[in-house]
């Protein structure tokens, strides 16, 4: 049995976060997606990385605090408790970052992350493109080995905040030969290379943060980044980006702080408008969600703790934040009526809530991989 309760050190942790986040959280920031809410979000990164609550969980010498998981889950619950915004830094942190420290050369690390850190690098994702979304192993982009680096064509879609980052990290097929998972390599791009377009595209929410990149003969030198372009080796991409898609399904990006609080927001909307009986047990139902997801997240940072790696079990986990926060923002706008489309935050949220299912893999792609390596039932044709 998992004990929930702070241990001393915990609760003196939990002390600490709170009292800051309580002097330091900003009383609204636009959204990050925009040109202009993402620079006033770099300045809050910036304000978290110099008290050193950016990264945690990370070593001092990186910038951060040397926390456990227990304490980094401990944070998060403040954080969001607290009313902080979004983390536009989170594709950096939260999913390259992992994979660096699990793959990255010592120089990659030490000059990588303390840069990601501080918001001075910025990171977006290139996985998906045109013709590969949740398949992706079906990627075309191609890195040609030259002397002295790397030729890259092909073009990445649905690129995160692309439009206002300066890095990406993505697969390329490096062996023209191979199909499906062989012959790729992750690749760390420098986005001002030459060669390398990002054309950003507005959403229905009217943000403009997603982009698209296009690779036009860009020449990536082998020094672009320090430790070298190549993140845990030539032709082993798909391993190097099935670790980073674990961090993106699991915990790291999603954890139950966020849930939690949107969850108690859920309770006070419900008492504020006199919610019916059948309302009341819709918001009841999402309430028991969140805190299922706080106690199958403690169960995993348990199993981690104990040298297990999560797997297969990081679908379940996107499974059940993704339909989670769809079933908080519905009921919601159930509750709130006519009045929705006037309440900014839950209105957006709603619409970013619906993504859940899509992005990190489709829930039908998760549903697939639950049936067949955590409950061994044979393959669909």
């Amino acid at each position: 049995m998992i004990d929930l309760t702070d241990t001393s050190t915990e609760a003196a942790f939990r002390a600490s976060a709170r009292a800051w986040l309580s002097a330091n959280v900003p009383a609204s920031l636009p959204s990050g997606d925009t040109r202009d809410g993402f620079a006033r979000h770099l300045e809050w990164e910036r304000d978290l990385f110099a008290a050193r609550w950016a990264v945690v969980s990370w070593p001092h010498s990186y910038g951060g605090r040397d926390a456990s998981l227990w304490e980094w889950l401990v944070f998060e619950e403040e954080y969001y408790a607290a009313g902080a915004p979004q983390r536009v830094t989170q594709n950096g942190i939260f999913l390259l970052a992992p994979t660096l420290f699990e793959f990255g050369t010592d120089e990659q690390r030490d000059v990588l992350l303390p840069r990601m850190a501080a918001a001075e690098d910025l990171w977006c994702q290139g996985w998906s493109e045109p013709g590969a979304g949740s398949d992706l192993a079906s990627i075309t982009s191609r890195a040609e080995r030259v002397d002295g680096g790397w030729r890259l064509n092909g073009q990445k879609t649905w690129t995160t905040r692309g439009a206002f980052c300066t890095h990406l990290f993505g697969l390329f097929r490096t062996d023209p030969s191979s199909a499906r998972h062989k012959g790729l390599t992750y690749l760390l791009v420098p986005l001002d290379t030459p060669g390398v377009t990002v054309r950003g595209f507005g959403r229905l929410d009217g943000d403009e943060g997603f982009a698209e990149v296009f690779f036009d003969d860009a020449f990536l030198p082998d020094d672009a980044v320090p430790g070298g372009v190549v993140l845990g080796g030539v032709g082993e991409g798909w391993r190097v980006a099935m670790a980073t898609t674990g961090s993106e399904r699991g915990l790291t990006l999603r954890s139950p702080g966020r849930f939690l609080a949107s969850a108690q927001r859920l309770v006070d909307l419900a008492r504020s408008t006199n919610a019916g009986p059948r309302l009341r047990d819709r918001v009841v139902r999402a309430w028991l969600g969140a805190r299922a997801y706080e106690l199958f997240t403690a169960r995993e940072v348990d199993a981690m703790l104990a040298g297990r790696s999560p797997g297969a079990r990081s679908s379940l986990t996107k499974l059940h934040w993704s339909e989670l926060d769809v079933a908080l923002h519905e009921t919601a706008l159930e509750l709130l009526g006519p009045d929705a489309e006037r309440d900014d935050a839950w209105a957006r949220g709603f619409l970013f809530s619906l993504s859940g299912p899509i992005y990190a893999g489709t829930n039908e792609i998760q549903r697939n991989i639950v049936a067949e390596r955590l409950l061994g039932l044979p393959r669909s044709r």
